[in-house]
């Protein structure tokens, strides 16, 4: 059994996005988001570790970070922290899938 690590990796850099945005800003929306995507992130990394064809949430909440993050981007045209997660996330999605095959 393969502990999954970049998963783990993925699911602290939300959580410690999150709390890096609460206390520069003061940002509640990205604290409750990055702990919320973490912790998803994070189970499906457990999951991942436990059965390395269980990638249904993992794939679930990177595509969704993907889609809104890839949004976010679109419309403020600012690298961080849009974009970066937003490439992160589409990267995980193509691990993921690579995965299954």
């Amino acid at each position: 059994m393969a502990v999954d690590w970049i998963g783990f990796a993925y699911a602290s850099l939300l959580m410690f996005g999150g709390v890096v945005a609460y206390t520069r800003k003061g940002s509640k929306i990205s604290l409750a988001a990055g702990l919320t995507f973490g912790s998803v992130a994070g189970y499906g990394a457990y999951c991942v570790t436990c059965d390395p064809r269980n990638v249904k949430i993992s794939l679930f909440s990177s595509f969704l970070l993907t889609i809104i993050m890839g949004m976010r981007f679109k419309r403020s045209k600012k690298l961080m922290p849009a974009g970066l997660i937003a490439c992160l996330s589409l990267l995980m999605i193509l691990r993921l899938v690579f995965m299954l095959l």
